[in-house]
């Protein structure tokens, strides 16, 4: 970020937490740097709370809110260091930070132990990420009792700490224009590695190729680290749900399920397509893949305002179950499949979830047992699957098939916008784009 990036959604958000916190002190960190072994780190990723209200996307740098007639935001961050810098890469040091962030003051790191119990004074309670890590929770503490010391000089200590992340959940919840125009990027690179890896996958490769593509497509176009880790899953694979291992040579006659998306300037995608390896579906295969996309589509119909989040998960279910009495893998009435959960043989996961900073993003879905209702502004999945095991019951021309269908899905004033729409997903497209 730079000079010429507009902050002012960051110092928004801040806003709406000052007003939640009131007279109170609200803390909140970036995410430790991790080493992948020895002395070689992992590629560094921001925490999301923190960015959600800073922007700032360096380690080392924790956020504080002071609220009440003192209001500031302080950011603790490293200092400049020329040498390091030689090393690791440009930093911003607390005077670029404070001015390029719009923040009120910014201090160096080093200086949190000795300025966090000075804040925290006369404040009845500290806002944080309660449990992020047993090291934070102990700097926390370590400073309430620093502020407990003080008690003869007049200073009262917090009593309470709030997890500060009840209140930053609801607000990610509904995505503002700014998150949602990069989430829209995102989507629009994922659809493309999607559509380069249709193009791509023949029969005799190994999965691991069509991975390579699709990474080759994320980082072309600004988005160099996945939201997730990547599944191309072909044949039998495409039966487990989070396979990751990517080393299967793909064979005629194959499925090829693939759950792959993007992270672009700190925001997910998450699209899931399935296609015929050798790019023309089988009698069965297009019978279950049109089976799952008749439910994707009638999930769609489901999402929009007013409808309980649950809703869609209830239709995926209803139009699965159906189809699977169709096609002849279940037995009995749609009822009797429902009730008894006789679907799980084939369909065991939910229709979706929350997407956003993180692909499966912050929010509850229930509150107090009830369903979250769907509101303008927010973007969840939507992927009904089935997956079709070997089995004496099952006719053995549906072995080994697995499908499903994946799109981002905003919830607009008047109904849905799929921000993965671009992505080939009729049988006639995806036909047409492995043809390509």
């Amino acid at each position: 970020m730079n000079a010429l990036v507009d902050t002012s959604p960051y110092v928004a958000r801040r806003d709406r937490v000052f007003a939640a916190i009131g007279d109170d002190i609200a803390i909140i960190p970036t995410a430790p740097e991790v080493l992948r072994n020895r002395d070689t780190g992992f590629l560094y990723r921001h925490d999301s709370y923190f960015y959600y209200l800073t922007g700032f996307a360096e380690p080392e740098a924790v956020l504080v809110l002071v609220g009440g007639n003192e209001r500031k935001a302080i950011l603790f961050c490293r200092e400049k260091n020329l040498e390091r810098e030689i090393w690791d890469g440009y930093r911003y040091g607390p005077d670029a930070a404070r001015e390029i962030f719009r923040f009120d003051e910014a201090l160096p790191i080093e200086k949190l132990k000795e300025e966090l119990p000075k804040l925290m004074s006369d404040r009845a309670a500290v806002h944080t990420p309660v449990g992020m890590t047993a090291t934070w929770d102990a700097e926390i503490a370590a400073a309430i009792n620093a502020v407990r010391g003080m008690a003869r000089t007049g200073v009262s200590s917090p009593n309470t700490v709030v997890d500060i992340r009840a209140v930053l959940d609801d607000m990610r919840l509904i995505k503002d224009s700014h998150e949602i125009t990069l989430m829209r990027r995102a989507a629009e690179i994922a659809s493309q590695a999607h559509a380069r890896a249709m193009r791509f996958a023949r029969p005799g490769q190994f999965e691991y190729e069509v991975e390579a593509e699709i990474a080759h497509e994320f980082i072309r176009f600004g988005a160099r680290t996945p939201a997730y880790n990547h599944i191309v899953a072909s044949g039998p694979n495409a039966c487990v749900l989070h396979y990751n291992d990517s080393n299967r040579k793909m064979q005629d006659g194959d499925m090829l399920l693939i759950d792959a998306g993007c992270e672009y300037a700190g925001y997910a995608s998450d699209i899931t397509r399935t296609f015929p390896v050798n790019g023309k579906f089988t009698g069965p295969q297009r019978d279950v893949y049109q089976a799952v996309l008749d439910a994707e589509l009638a999930c769609m119909e489901a999402l929009k305002p007013g409808n309980p989040f649950n809703e869609y998960h209830e239709v995926a279910i209803r139009v699965l179950s159906q189809r699977m009495l169709d096609l002849g893998l279940l037995k009995g009435t749609l009822d009797q499949v429902i009730e008894e959960k006789t679907y799980t043989k084939f369909y065991m996961h939910r229709a979706g979830h929350w997407i956003g900073m993180d692909v499966h993003d912050a929010g509850d879905y229930r509150k107090k047992g009830i369903w979250q209702t769907l509101k303008p502004g927010m973007v969840l999945t939507n992927e009904p699957g089935l997956y079709i095991r070997p089995d004496a019951d099952v006719p053995e021309h549906f072995w080994n098939i697995g499908v499903r269908i994946e799109d981002d899905v905003l919830i607009t004033a008047d109904g849905n916008e799929n921000l993965t729409i671009k992505t080939p997903k009729t049988v006639a497209e995806v036909e047409a784009a492995c043809a390509r």
